[in-house]
């Protein structure tokens, strides 16, 4: 049995690249009709600028499920990142999740219209990977969204659920998945050995917005490998090599 998202409509933010644009392709192959959230979208929308944003949901037709994916990172230590860079980080990874969280969640109430809202997180949310203090606090801070927002909207048929990729080939990691040494001693600590594509994060937010899910709220989905069941990774020279760009047992 597929999943039928036909006759609902979706919003994605971010959707015009990496996991956004799979979110977005993956929503319509299920039938879903989609809009698109971003500043590179054939209708700019700014989603940090409130009236931008509200504008976009104006022209929209109140969504059946909506995808708050955009997201940015700066990879500084914490001696360099500047206010400026925290700000900019802030506005889009946490403040701008809040408010189109609250824009879409307050006209899915005022039209009676249940609903599901799937929000990017990150393995980040739980670790403390060096160089990304900025971006590990928001995403910490969006499962505190994630938790508060399912309490208050569950009465109203709205679930709020969050997927949390792990390392995901997109423009924001390609300087990592073009170094093979950067990547060989980052995938020794995942299971699958290998880094995952943006689909495979997109079929997980996907089922979250599905009828399949339909008793989940509140939760945050891991798509990550394995990467965070274990402390130490299973990958060892003696028992593995690794090629094309992922570790495979001899």
């Amino acid at each position: 049995m597929q999943i039928d998202l036909s006759g609902r409509h979706a919003i994605v933010t971010g959707g015009s690249h990496g996991i956004g644009l799979a979110m977005a392709q993956t929503l319509a192959a299920c039938g879903a009709h989609v809009t698109v959230f971003d500043l590179d979208a054939p209708t700019p929308v700014d989603v940090t600028n409130r009236a931008s944003l509200d504008d976009a949901f104006n022209r929209s037709p109140v969504p059946d499920i909506v995808m708050i994916n955009a997201g940015t990172a700066y990879l500084r230590p914490i001696p360099d990142t500047t206010r400026d860079i925290w700000d900019k980080t802030l506005a889009l990874n946490l403040t701008a999740v809040f408010e189109t969280l609250q824009a879409a969640s307050n006209r899915m109430r005022a039209a009676g219209r249940p609903g599901a809202i799937v929000l990017t997180a990150s393995t980040n949310s739980y670790d403390g990977e060096e160089n990304l203090i900025a971006y590990n606090a928001t995403k910490a801070g969006v499962l505190g969204l994630v938790h508060t927002a399912a309490n208050e909207l569950g009465p109203y048929g709205i679930r709020v659920n969050a997927i949390n990729p792990g390392l995901i080939q997109t423009r924001l990691t390609a300087d990592s998945f073009n170094n093979e040494t950067v990547i060989k001693e980052y995938f020794r600590a995942i299971p699958m050995g290998r880094g995952g594509q943006p689909e495979e994060v997109a079929k997980a937010a996907v089922f979250l917005s599905s009828d399949w899910a339909s008793y989940i709220t509140g939760t945050t989905l891991l798509v990550d490998g394995g990467q965070m069941a274990c402390k130490f990774g299973p990958w060892r020279d003696a028992e593995a090599e690794f090629r094309n760009s992922r570790w495979q047992r001899r």
